[in-house]
């Protein structure tokens, strides 16, 4: 029996996950990660924190299968997945990072985001890129550090400096400095990657000053990118007897990963990530795809010699407005109260909660919007509330939906017929059930819903030989239920339509 470790770095926390050949988990360990907040709308991690608990989560899941009588011989390979967008940079002679890493979800490039605009650049970044111009991606951060570090941008020109995204930065310390690569996943969120020519864009570089030394090589999502020596785990690993070296077999962003865990190969098909945002990416085969409805083209995680990409959309808070129920408004004591408070009524009473904490993001792409909550009266109660902010959730992922299926038709294609969930908020029912409701169409939840995890293990797995091709891959997906429409076609048409109105009240201000 063949086990894979996979590395799952995200915005809160680090996870390390160990699975069977046949996809089932028999280890695991996690970390929290501390969020840095130096100004409003910054977001910084700590890049030596963000290594540290990565490995000591790996260590701790090999701990455990070693513990359970498992012959550690049989680990073939690591994947890695991550947060995308986060960007760090980095001296390549001592490995230290020069300041700490900028969140995906940092703001502080806006202004200069809004020159490009205001200069007419949208069209053509969009045209190389897949991307709009915005401070989500990893291009304008990286040329925020090389700006205001002291002497970054000279050393980084004399090729002192190292750039990566955080699975470059895991790689790196995992072959002991001896490997700057990353994937074309990951690098097609940078807006630095031309998605059409698989490779760094040099008029983008020169647009941000960006020394071409400083970027890693680009490689297929699985592909034997280096070894990890059993001496990176740290000094504990001597208490881990037969420790073998393993080597970097699979590499991919998070949300392509995720697609890539729920079999996701084929045109078509469409997954759903429901964690503190929401991320859903249809499958678009081995064409770039523009879509005409605010969503983005992305790389999806590619094989050797075989493109593949995908549509995206990206609702930023997601999974987070549970958060804000419970430590802004104080609504509940946890998280888990959520789904009981909301049940308690019927519907929500008429209320409508947008929650653009940080603006609305695809389809709408309105950085200005600003949260509301809508539809209120005398009889409106916390359980209204609740209840409209759990059907945010689903409403943000329908208009996303709605708009890859346009854009699917538009194409010579068919709406997307099927969506496959994952993320820790799939598991609430009440919530899945209102998504199939608005949609129309069959929402399935996996047997296994840790699929980021599982697609970077899956990707290792085929290059390090335990798996053959992805038909093997795609016979172990298993559904454990599907949520079926109950509600009437017209009746979805009208919450949605009062759900754009409660979005166009959002941005009037």
């Amino acid at each position: 029996m063949a086990f894979i470790l996979a590395l799952d770095q995200g915005t809160s926390s680090s996870r390390s996950v160990v699975f069977d050949e046949h996809g089932r988990i028999l280890a695991s360990a996690q970390l929290e990660i501390r969020q840095h907040y130096p100004q409003p709308g910054w977001v910084e991690h700590d890049p030596l924190e963000l290594w540290t608990t990565q490995r000591d989560t790996a260590h701790a899941a090999m701990a455990q299968l070693h513990q359970a009588g498992h012959d550690l011989r049989q680990l073939k390979g690591i994947g890695i997945t991550n947060q995308r967008e986060t960007t760090l940079l980095w001296h390549r002679q001592t490995g230290q990072p020069v300041h700490r890493a900028i969140v995906w979800q940092d703001r502080r490039t806006e202004t200069q985001c809004a020159q490009w605009r205001e200069q007419g650049l949208g069209d053509s970044i969009r045209a190389k890129t897949g991307l709009v111009i915005d401070p989500y991606f990893s291009g304008s951060k990286l040329q925020w550090l090389l700006d205001n570090v002291d002497g970054a941008r000279e050393a980084a020109e004399r090729g002192e400096l190292a750039f990566g995204t955080v699975d470059t930065w895991l790689l790196w310390n995992l072959t002991g400095g001896r490997v700057h690569a990353t994937d074309v996943s990951n690098a097609s969120r940078t807006m630095l990657f031309n998605i059409h020519t698989n490779d760094w864009d040099d008029d983008l570089l020169k647009l941000m000053r960006i020394p071409r030394e400083v970027l890693p090589e680009v490689k297929p999502s699985s592909h034997l990118f280096g070894e990890a020596a059993p001496t990176v785990w740290g000094p504990d690993a001597s208490a881990i007897p037969g420790l073998p070296a393993l080597p970097v077999g699979g590499i991919a962003g998070d949300q392509q990963a995720a697609l890539f865990g729920q079999a996701g190969f084929e045109a078509g098909l469409a997954k759903n990530t429901y964690g503190t945002g929401c991320f859903m990416l249809m499958h678009t085969g081995n064409e770039v795809r523009t879509s005409a409805n605010g969503l983005l083209s992305t790389a999806a995680a590619q094989l050797p010699d075989q493109r593949a990409y995908a549509l995206e959309g990206s609702v930023f808070i997601g999974g987070a407005v549970v958060q804000w129920l419970r430590d802004g408004l104080h609504a509940i004591k946890a998280a888990s109260e959520v789904q009981s408070l909301a049940e308690s009524v019927p519907d929500s009473g008429g209320v409508m909660f947008v929650p653009a904490f940080t603006g609305l993001g695809a389809p709408y792409w309105q950085s200005d919007a600003r949260g509301a909550i809508v539809g209120l009266t005398r009889g409106s109660t916390v359980a209204h509330i609740a209840r409209a902010a759990l059907e945010s959730i689903a409403f943000q992922s329908a208009a996303l939906l709605q708009a890859m299926s346009r854009d699917a038709v538009a194409a010579g294609g068919r709406p997307v017929s099927e969506l496959r969930v994952d993320g820790g908020a799939c598991v609430n029912n009440l919530l899945m059930q209102f998504q199939a409701d608005l949609l129309g169409i069959p929402v399935v939840r996996p047997q296994v819903i840790e699929t980021t995890a599982l697609g970077a293990a899956y990707l290792a797995g085929l290059s390090t030989g335990v798996y053959a091709d992805t038909a093997t891959i795609a016979r172990l997906w298993q559904a454990d239920r599907t949520f079926y429409p109950t509600l009437s076609r017209d009746r979805a048409a009208e919450l949605m339509g009062n759900w754009e109105h409660a979005v166009r009240q959002t941005c009037q201000h």
